[in-house]
């Protein structure tokens, strides 16, 4: 992960923490009184922790004043639904009762679903980033009465999990002040809004700085960023698209189709049933971690479309269709909305079992003929890579096929097409767990990505899916004036944050340019400045509107994560509502907004692309005009 290129390490602070932690030894405690508190949760994660022996507490103001009352720290445990690595944590350190009596005893454990709470789950992305240099799920920090978070660590296996439990305690219990003390960080205030008006030459050069950050740190042999694991990393490539669009550039054209193609060939994409896994642990995009988010759907969906209309590659394009057509078919509910994830681990445990294959199974569903054409066409010659089988990954094309195999390539394109029918229907008779979350802004990314899809490609059918998506949108999550943030059965759960009402404004503004109609802008209008009332107060942008630890100091410039800056987003809508509306106000206050972090930016532009390129846009804009 890139986010924290944003930070300076506090190397000393961490230091010093360590040092702490494992040089006292474990106090006895009191008796727990707890428990657990999440049978029958709204949230599918949640709920599967409802049987752990660790008492825990639901996120709310509760917990936090039992710490206060009792003067215990917080231990915030955040994960979700299709975590593979949440899930082992759970299984060997959850569900340990000794380590669950010594939780319950001396802390105040509190589960958390990080797609009920995205704004503290970014801001303790933020802390781990900044402490330990790196973040991910399952994320576990732990935090002062007072509300200041104090130290964190991710996946450990139980013994060293149950190390740090005993040394935290025994930290808390001999030096208390000295934590307090620690934990206490300085916070940056933010510098404001600038002027709206953006220096043009200063925005170029963030914009060439973002472009040489992004080509040295891409992979020039697979493509992406970085050389382990490989995410997609959406609102950078989104960004160097654009910009090849407005200054092209062959070296940055190359490196955009190579990572397009790579991510599209090999493991991250699911050939079989469409959509796009989260992650590779490979440099390659050969090896996933199996669960598919609707996030990474939606704004993949969207990267390829306007990919293929930017280069002319019909391939982008039909990538792009599958994965919208695998998004409404798989992740569509009835009421028009979507889920949120489908889970890594299948219905009997095992880690991509939904999605692999074993070669006595090839030879049981399929003809002899077509499971060697399929064989070939995937990939599968040598031994399967996965305890489970093979993963299908781009192989021999048709022609290559037909070649070798001395057929005619109608007869192999052919049995190709009916070996792959067979392997989806008895794909679609195993089971994989679905977390039902319909989450408020992850439904925003996809109503832009199928709004725009109908718009490129004229489907009548991407036309409806958005038309029922902007209406479950408005009738199941705009309540009185806000949003929810997840909805699942009918019971409402979580807080709506920042990125909730960027997405939902972009999602309807996308609608209402394929609509046409007055009411959509509306729509888009009034979501977008209850945001800007509720998140940026005319000064810095909070990603919560509330916290129950303490207060976000605010930010000038909010990062881009797996999806784009927020904050970025909602400054393009408030661009493009402008125009529409002829709003010089509006015009003002984005680009007063867009023009403030400019020293982060010019250090940094790569973790602020989506910022970068907004920004560019307006300049590109006022050029044109």
């Amino acid at each position: 992960m890139f986010f924290g290129l944003i930070y300076i390490m506090r190397c000393l602070r961490l230091s010093l923490l360590f040092l702490l932690v494992f040089l006292l030894p474990p106090p006895a405690g009191a008796a727990a009184s707890l428990k657990n508190q999440l049978e029958g949760h709204v949230s599918p994660y949640l709920a599967l922790h409802a049987r752990d022996p660790v008492a825990w507490q639901d996120w709310s103001p509760a917990p936090v004043e039992r710490a206060r009352r009792q003067g215990k720290l917080l231990y915030l445990s955040i994960g979700y639904f299709s975590c593979h690595w949440c899930h082992v944590m759970q299984r060997e350190s959850f569900r340990n009762p000794e380590i669950a009596a010594f939780l319950n005893q001396h802390f105040i454990p509190v589960k958390i679903d990080r797609e009920l709470e995205p704004a503290l789950d970014a801001r303790l992305i933020d802390f781990a980033e900044a402490t330990r240099g790196r973040a991910g799920w399952p994320l576990n920090v732990f935090v002062t009465p007072e509300g200041h978070p104090l130290y964190a660590v991710l996946y450990l296996p139980p013994e060293d999990f149950f190390a740090v439990l005993k040394r935290l305690q025994a930290m808390w219990a001999g030096r208390r002040d000295e934590l307090i003390a620690l934990a206490k960080r300085e916070q940056t205030k933010a510098a404001g809004p600038g002027r709206p008006e953006l220096d043009t030459a200063m925005v170029w050069r963030h914009v060439d700085k973002l472009v040489v950050q992004a080509l040295e740190q891409g992979d020039e042999f697979h493509g992406g960023f970085g050389d382990q694991n490989k995410f997609p990393s959406v609102p950078q490539l989104q960004a160097l698209l654009a910009e090849q669009q407005r200054r092209p550039r062959p070296e940055l054209k190359r490196f955009v189709q190579l990572t397009l193609e790579q991510m599209a060939q090999q493991g991250l994409y699911d050939h079989l049933g469409g959509g796009f896994f989260r992650y590779t642990v490979d440099p390659g995009w050969r090896t996933p971690h199996f669960e598919k988010m609707l996030y990474d759907n939606a704004l993949l969906a969207r990267l390829y479309l306007r990919a293929g209309e930017a280069f002319g590659r019909l391939d982008y394009t039909r990538v792009a269709r599958h994965t919208l057509d695998f998004m409404a078919r798989v992740m569509r509910r009835p009421d028009g909305g979507f889920v949120a994830s489908l889970s890594a681990v299948d219905d009997k445990d095992v880690e991509g079992g939904y999605y692999l294959w074993h070669e006595e199974e090839l030879a049981r569903r399929l003809t002899p003929g077509e499971k060697r054409i399929y064989m070939l066409a995937w990939g599968m010659r040598d031994a399967p890579p996965f305890d489970e089988g093979y993963l299908p990954l781009q192989g021999l094309g048709v022609e290559e096929i037909a070649k070798e195999l001395k057929l005619p390539v109608t007869r192999v394109k052919r049995q190709l097409q009916s070996a792959e029918e067979k392997l989806r229907a008895a794909r679609a008779t195993r089971g994989l767990p679905v977390d039902t979350k319909q989450l408020a802004g992850w439904n925003g990314l996809a109503l832009s990505a199928y709004a725009e899809a109908a718009r490129l490609t004229g489907d009548q059918n991407y036309r409806a899916v958005a038309d029922g998506l902007r209406r479950y949108l408005w009738k199941v999550h705009w309540r009185d004036g806000a949003l929810l943030r997840s909805v699942s059965g009918g019971r409402a759960a979580g807080r709506a944050s920042l990125e909730d009402y960027a997405y939902v404004a972009e999602g309807l503004l996308a609608w209402a340019r394929l609509n046409g109609e007055a009411a959509d802008y509306e729509r888009a209008r009034t979501v977008a400045d209850q945001a800007w009332r509720r998140f940026h107060g005319g000064r810095a942008w909070r990603q919560a509107e509330r916290s129950l630890i303490a207060p976000e100091p605010g930010e000038d410039l909010i990062y881009d994560g797996p999806m784009p800056s927020p904050s970025a987003v909602l400054m393009a809508v408030d661009l493009a509502l402008a125009g529409h509306y002829k709003d010089k106000a509006r015009r003002d206050r984005a680009l007063a907004a867009l023009n403030t972090g400019h020293a982060l930016l010019a250090q940094n532009p790569f973790s602020h692309a989506t910022h970068v390129s907004v920004m560019a846009a307006a300049v590109a804009a006022d050029r044109g005009s």
